[in-house]
């Protein structure tokens, strides 16, 4: 821990000069105007919240810390996306194995949160059993137990800091054990020491091929921060922002993860493909895939994978995805299919001319995958993703709270006001 706190002690006093100064001298300045489309919309595209993580932008998309994320990043170990998240540095070789022997020696999920896992009906939702695991643990919290003590603003970034690594150190865990006691896998498996945190993910599944650890690496990689607009950061963010525990907001924005809108598109995703392989009994061809992509847009639906809220070209996270597939498994026939369609439907779409965006986001590549290596229980997909995501909610949390951010309180107004305002225009 002492690398990465270290680095954040050294960074902290600078940021929260360079932010009293913005405010100072630039807080009159407008940076966005709302339309009642917006307003009605969901606040699309209303720039209103900081985000210094990552941001998403249209052309390029992913960029974590100013670092494209096809621009070396798919290499890394997910715990230096994780010191990159907070530090906005890549970590050398000592404090890459620092934040790794951290996470090691936080493991061992406690054992009151099996009891109330097994305690669960059978049929519960596999994203229910995880964020209930992540919530039993709040007992748990560092932030909780200083600010019952009594602790300076300053401070807040310490145990926030300590509850995220105690947390994301045992979520690979925690996530592998829902899985196992769901889908009735046999006995849990516990974390082994000599690996690294995706691959420890993959040994507790229950699966040891070293292709699967480098599937999981990339996994937790892809999936982690995507700024901090999307349902599952903002809430946590939401939630944070009263100072509740990194426990308490990284359920609450895992429960928004959950919904169907947000994180269930890997599985409508993959549900897709393989209905398009059971029509045609196998490997569709290019005239087949055009056929069924029409079929689905002239009954009103979409394509799922298709198009993005913010961007305009290729998801890179589609691209990553797809690479991995090609050196591992590029004869696999739903990896093939997966690979087929990124090669139709756009120009498809394209034809059809509504969608914004007529290329693949991440969800179109990133099933085919955990299919392959047999896990094939749709409704556990969020959970991958969750493991992933704790990490940029968990490194946003930090350092708001190292930045003294306000507690979240946006002003609503009334339809009856919005009638009124746009009556006097």
């Amino acid at each position: 821990m002492a690398t990465l706190h270290d680095k954040l002690a050294e960074q902290i006093p600078v940021l929260r000069e360079d932010l009293k100064n913005l405010g100072k001298e630039y807080g009159d300045t407008k940076i966005s105007d709302v339309t009642i489309a917006q307003a009605y919309g969901g606040m699309r595209g209303v720039k209103g919240m900081i985000c210094d993580t990552s941001v998403v932008e249209p052309d390029k998309g992913l960029i974590i810390r100013g670092i494209p994320l096809l621009e070396g990043l798919t290499e890394k170990w997910p715990e230096e996306i994780f010191y990159l998240l907070l530090t906005g540095e890549l970590p050398d070789e000592e404090a890459t194995k620092s934040v790794q022997e951290d996470f090691r020696k936080r493991q061992g999920v406690p054992s009151y949160v099996w009891d109330v896992l097994r305690a669960m009906p059978e049929d519960s939702h596999p994203m229910a059993m995880f964020d209930t695991g992540i919530l039993v643990m709040e007992k748990e919290s560092m932030f909780r137990k200083r600010y019952t003590e009594g602790m300076t603003k300053t401070d807040y970034w310490k145990p926030a800091l300590e509850d995220s690594l105690q947390l994301l150190a045992k979520l690979p865990e925690l996530a592998a054990g829902v899985y196992r006691i769901r889908y009735k896998k046999g006995d849990l498996i516990p974390p082994d020491n000599n690996l690294d945190w995706g691959a420890n993910y993959g040994h507790m599944l229950g699966n040891d091929q070293p292709d699967f650890y480098e599937c999981m690496r990339l996994y937790l990689t892809l999936h982690c921060d995507h700024e901090g607009g999307n349902v599952s950061a903002n809430t946590c963010h939401t939630v944070g922002s009263a100072l509740s525990d990194p426990y308490y907001a990284v359920s609450a924005g895992l429960n928004g993860l959950a919904g169907p809108l947000h994180g269930l598109a890997n599985q409508e995703c993959l549900g897709w493909i393989l209905e398009l392989m059971d029509k045609f009994g196998g490997t569709p061809t290019a005239e087949q895939i055009k056929e069924h992509a029409w079929e689905t847009l002239n009954s009103g639906k979409v394509i799922p994978g298709y198009g993005h809220a913010v961007l305009r070209v290729t998801d890179p996270r589609f691209v990553a995805f797809n690479a991995f597939g090609k050196k591992h498994f590029p004869d696999d026939p739903v990896f093939k299919t997966v690979d087929l369609v990124y090669q139709i439907v756009p120009e498809v779409l394209k034809e059809h001319g509504k969608a914004k965006n007529p290329w693949p986001n991440v969800d179109a590549g990133s099933g085919a995958l955990l299919y392959y290596y047999g896990i094939k229980e749709f409704e556990y997909y969020t959970v991958f993703f969750s493991v992933s995501r704790a990490m940029g909610m968990c490194s946003q949390l930090v350092l708001n709270r190292a930045m003294g951010t306000a507690i979240t309180r946006p002003k609503s107004v009334s339809t009856k006001w919005i009638k009124d305002f746009v009556s006097k225009q």
